[in-house]
């Protein structure tokens, strides 16, 4: 018979209530500021599913009504400068912070609400109906709401998606030393979401600031909680990763603000994240008027019984027992609020033919739809922009590519302090696992963090950095394939940030990956992501070939307000080429290519290792070719000038890559090259990349998959027959 030892969690799990002496000692100020909160958003979230109900609004409509009591609770315990962000279902959560943020003395719910109120009110419902006078300027609608200045990070429309993304803002609250913390909404159904658990534990091991306020309201759309997870009292999870956790009625908003107020008090005396689980409920559908009764996937018996809870009604009740207002007062609240976002909604809406529309005047112009892709470059106002062929410095010959790497960095990170670099054994094996990071954690142990291999959740906790402003991450990813691990960090969250929350705020993020193509690592580690990050709006791209090419790049992607793609490549880590000698402070601006080698018969594009395979096939052949180095790939960034000068004196192009054609850089440029210099091409765009397979283990067939030398000679061969010219190699024979 086993001897069995019961194990204690390390952290606490507690149910919290609101105590008879709690509600007896209420500061009135607060208990009603609660209240009015509590109505105006609700009135709110009705005037919402009215106008949804009319098909005035574009999109969906997911109220809060019901849960109200959660979001004003925890709000109201926060300070003016701690931060939130929330799911799809957040307006009550977003109106809670930003009316704690415009009314910081409280509201009285026996004056009236004043312009400030109002004009936030308007602002947001502007911003549902996707309309200018919005805090997104429209862009956002009702499920990316976003107000930094008032501690409103920005709603998510992918289920878990915000969670990393405010440990990131966390992480950067702990490092200023602020005392600020993050709360971070989501419901039922993200618990079960890998990027929330990856999330938990780094948040966790690194003691961040942050609170994981689960919104229980038991339905994700119509699926019950019970049909989903064994253990349905979800702030358990917390205790898998040592965080305290506490379980609350969410329909009592002081129970909430108790529960809240205990959160904050561990988060900022330094002891790490917190776990908050209120049991809501939300009134009506997942999207839209209707209850979810309508739908068949819950009773009106259950429906009554929880409406018999509301929150509003259960403030008033702990108010009116101590006489602090009176019935009439609450009433005269309702009406209040209703009134005023009747008001607002008149002046969003007019009637034409019998037919409310929005007015049209306040619809966003279409000019602006795509505005704040990426930023403008003002950044680099008064910068140091210096090629190799002017440098005022001195160089050297025989610099590694990798020691660039490594010292560039170093570089910035002794003149930045906000520059954080974070991956993977980015701390260990002497500057990880190619040595890109040298030194760093030894001089920076605070800045060169070694993450948990969960890609996806420090990724997010990254784009929370940048969005925060006061960081300037650099990620590393091992391997570029594991960015699909990360796909919506990289490419739902940080690619979209600055688009969807109208345009304005920067994402001055870095992440850095290799190429690996040759070295036997397979499938899954050896892809080429150009052509991938091409199609994906919002990120720059660059892939630097020399060592002085590297710093330079490198400088400006650490200066740039957009999230930038840094390419690398093994094959160039041990090549030596001419760098500088210690002035590591210059740039190469983005979006300029380099002509590397001048030619009138055709022109090659191509990039990374695969520029200098391509010089030395075409010095053998002896083909009259110019070969550009396009070092910036994005859509934005692609040097037009020099690329379509070269093609309009060659009328040839050969574009040269070593990866798979599925994923292909140059299937989608030579589609550009087309459409923007079809009158200067002789024939058609020919191309040179790698096989439909990825790369194999087998070294044979890894060879087999990847554009190789005697394929750049094939399509030399190709471009120059087609012009019926001889190689000069062959002709002088």
């Amino acid at each position: 018979m086993p001897i069995y030892d019961d194990l204690t969690p390390k952290a606490f799990w507690r149910d919290i209530k609101a105590s008879k002496e709690d509600r007896t000692e209420l500061d009135p100020t607060v208990g009603r500021t609660m209240l009015s909160q509590l109505h105006l958003i609700r009135a709110f979230e009705e005037k919402v599913l009215d106008l949804a109900g009319q098909g005035l609004v574009h999109g969906p409509a997911h109220s809060a009504i019901g849960q109200e009591g959660g979001a004003v609770g925890s709000a109201m315990a926060m300070r003016g400068s701690d931060q939130v962000n929330g799911s799809h279902r957040a307006h009550h959560q977003f109106l809670a912070k930003a009316l704690v943020y415009a009314a910081p003395e409280g509201i009285d719910p026996e004056k009236s609400f004043g312009e400030t109120l109002r004009h936030l009110s308007k602002r947001t419902l502007s911003e549902v109906l996707g309309l200018s006078e919005g805090f997104c300027q429209g862009r956002g609608g009702s499920m990316h709401l976003r107000w930094a200045e008032s501690g409103n990070l920005g709603t998510n429309a992918i289920v878990g998606g915000g969670v990393p993304m405010a440990a990131g803002a966390a992480w950067a609250h702990k490092q200023a030393g602020t005392g600020d913390v993050v709360y971070t909404y989501f419901g039922d159904g993200a618990v079960n979401i890998g990027s929330v658990l990856e999330t938990m534990n780094i948040a966790a091991a690194w003691k961040l600031p942050i609170c994981f306020f689960i919104e229980n309201n038991r339905y994700a759309v119509s699926t019950h909680v019970e049909e989903v997870t064994a253990e349905t009292r979800l702030s358990a999870r917390g205790l898998a990763f040592g965080i305290p956790a506490l379980r609350v009625d969410g329909m009592d908003t002081l129970s909430v603000y108790l529960a809240s107020e205990e959160a904050n008090k561990i988060m900022r005396a330094d002891e790490g994240p917190v776990v908050i689980e209120a049991d809501v409920y939300r009134y009506f559908h997942q999207n839209g008027a209707l209850p979810g009764s309508a739908f068949g996937y819950r009773t009106k018996e259950e429906e009554q019984e929880w409406r018999g809870r509301d929150p509003l009604d259960a403030m008033a009740r702990d108010l009116m027992e101590r006489q602090i207002i009176g019935a009439q007062v609450v009433e005269d609240l309702r009406s209040q609020a209703q009134g005023m976002m009747e008001e607002i909604a008149g002046e969003l809406i007019e009637e034409v033919d019998g037919k409310r529309r929005i007015k049209p005047a306040l619809w966003p112009e279409e000019s602006f739809r795509d505005f704040g892709l990426r930023g403008d470059l003002s950044e680099f106002d008064g910068a140091r922009f210096e090629e190799q062929e002017a440098f005022s410095g001195t160089l050297k010959d025989n610099v590694k590519f990798i020691d660039a790497v490594a010292d560039v960095m170093m570089r910035r990170m002794e003149t930045d302090e906000r520059v954080v670099v974070m991956g993977e054994d980015v701390h260990r094996l002497k500057g990880g696992t190619n040595g890109a990071t040298k030194d760093l954690s030894d001089k920076f142990p605070d800045r060169c963090l070694g993450t948990p291999i969960a890609e996806n959740a420090f990724t997010g906790l990254a784009a929370g950095m940048a969005a925060d402003g006061r960081v300037r991450p650099v990620i590393e990813f091992m391997y570029p394939d594991f960015m699909w691990v990360a796909a919506d960090q990289v490419f739902n969250q940080i690619g979209k940030a600055r688009h969807m929350f109208g345009g304005d705020n920067a994402m001055p993020l870095v992440l850095r990956t290799k190429i690996a193509m040759g070295t036997g690592y397979g499938s899954q580690h050896s892809m080429d992501p150009a052509g991938i990050f091409a199609t994906a709006p919002g990120w720059r791209i660059v892939a630097p070939s020399t060592p002085y090419d590297y710093v330079g790049l490198m400088n400006a992607a650490l200066q740039c307000e957009d999230p930038v793609l840094v390419i690398e490549h093994v094959d160039l880590y041990a090549s030596k080429g001419v760098g500088p000698a210690d002035d590591l402070d210059y740039m190469i601006p983005l979006g300029k290519a380099k002509v590397v080698r001048e030619g009138a018969r055709v022109t090659v594009l191509t990039y990374l290792a695969m520029v200098e395979k391509t010089r030395e096939v075409v010095e053998r052949l002896g083909v009259d070719a110019e070969i550009i180095d396009l070092r910036s790939l994005d859509r934005a960034g692609l040097d037009w000038e020099t690329i379509g000068a070269s093609i309009e004196k060659t009328g040839n192009v050969l574009i040269v890559e070593q990866g798979a054609s599925g994923t292909s850089y140059g299937g989608w440029l030579s589609d550009e090259i087309q459409r923007r210099c079809f009158d200067f091409l002789d024939q058609p765009i020919k191309r040179v990349h790698g096989a439909e397979a990825s790369p194999s283990i087998s070294k044979v067939l890894e060879a087999a998959a990847c554009a190789r030398p005697q394929d750049i000679e094939a399509g030399l061969r190709e471009v120059m027959a087609d012009q019926g010219l001889p190689l000069a190699a062959e002709a002088a024979e």
